[in-house]
């Protein structure tokens, strides 16, 4: 199960989290993404503290695919330093796993 993660990622806003969503699921390096509009983040930036609207990605991939994922996602986001956490899943659905693993093979290895 070690090898099964969890990404979180912010946006600042539903489109750019639909397109970062869209190329990730495309190019078979995760299985899924939610997409959760609204949330609210609190943090400080450059020195202030911020209070702002964003959008989460949920996306379930494997573990060898996260340096790609983060290239992919650095590479659309709008922000200078993206969210990008990767999470392990330590148990879950042995059906549901199986699938995040055969979904998340990437283009050229199906």
């Amino acid at each position: 199960m070690a090898d099964k993660i969890v990404v979180l990622v912010t946006c600042g806003s539903n489109e750019e989290a639909k397109k970062i969503a869209d190329e990730l699921v495309q190019s078979k390096l995760v299985a899924c993404v939610n997409i959760l509009a609204s949330v609210q983040s609190v943090f400080y930036w450059e020195g202030k503290a911020c209070d702002e609207q964003e959008t989460l990605l949920i996306i379930k991939s494997v573990k060898r695919n996260l340096h790609e994922v983060i290239r992919k996602v650095t590479d659309i986001h709008s922000y200078d330093v993206p969210e990008v956490i990767a999470l392990p899943i330590v148990a879950g659905s042995q059906e549901y796993l199986s699938w995040v693993e055969e979904e998340s093979r990437g283009r050229t290895n199906k």
